[in-house]
């Protein structure tokens, strides 16, 4: 078993801050956040200590975009085991999951239906704060500066409420898409986080509907 160098306490606040932000937004923070949340003077500073982190292999960095930090799942495990208060809570914190994978989403019909799951995996409990129901497929890089990539598998919780800036699985009218959330008034707009991307702006009286809020991000690789 690989055993990894201990972390420092800064390093440790900055793992916990990235796991509290993926648990509620669905995305990891930026080193802006990670600089204000813990009074760094620049985000330099931030990108410092995730460095740090990264050679530690507790996360990896995703170049290219201001929100690529993962979490690697053993460091997940690890996080999760320092905290358990008993045997009894170790066996739930390790229980897995039956998760099918929602493969391409045929216009109008239901999300979880069956003839759009592709397989179903099974995967430990640990990986996530806020428990999912489904993993969705990404398709495109519209989401990329969240670190949401291509062929990436999104655990969703099945939700119909969203709060504004929470990353969701939305439906409008016969299709279904990744976006970060904002109600503003009458209007809701779902906004991409790629600049090569625009704004979806849904009007009063059209087709939307909210399938599920983003709890968590599993690379591909790591399933196979």
């Amino acid at each position: 078993m690989l055993i990894r160098p201990k972390l420092t306490d800064r390093q440790q606040q900055i793992l916990d801050l990235i796991q509290r932000a993926i648990a509620r937004t669905g995305a990891p923070p930026t080193r802006a956040e990670i600089a204000t949340e813990l009074g760094f003077k620049s985000a330099n500073a931030a990108e410092e200590h995730l460095q740090a982190l990264a050679r530690k292999g507790a996360i990896e960095l995703v170049s290219g975009t201001s929100r690529g930090i993962r979490l690697k799942s053993d460091t997940l495990q690890a996080i999760n085991a320092s905290r358990s208060k008993s045997l009894a809570q170790s066996v739930a914190d390790f229980a897995q999951l039956a998760l099918p994978l929602i493969g391409r989403v045929a216009a109008g019909s239901p999300i979880l239906a069956q003839e759009h799951i592709d397989r179903t995996y099974y995967v430990e409990n640990s990986l996530f704060q806020r428990k999912p129901d489904y993993l969705l497929k990404v398709r495109g890089m519209s989401m990329r500066d969240a670190g949401i990539m291509d062929g990436d598998l999104l655990a969703v919780q099945t939700t119909r409420e969203a709060k504004n800036g929470q990353i969701v699985v939305a439906r409008l009218g016969d299709e279904v898409t990744v976006k970060r959330f904002m109600r503003h008034n009458n209007l809701i707009e779902l906004h991409p986080e790629n600049p090569d991307y625009q704004t979806i702006v849904v009007e009063p009286g059209e087709a939307f509907e909210i399938e599920g809020l983003a709890v968590g991000l599993i690379r591909n690789t790591m399933l196979m």
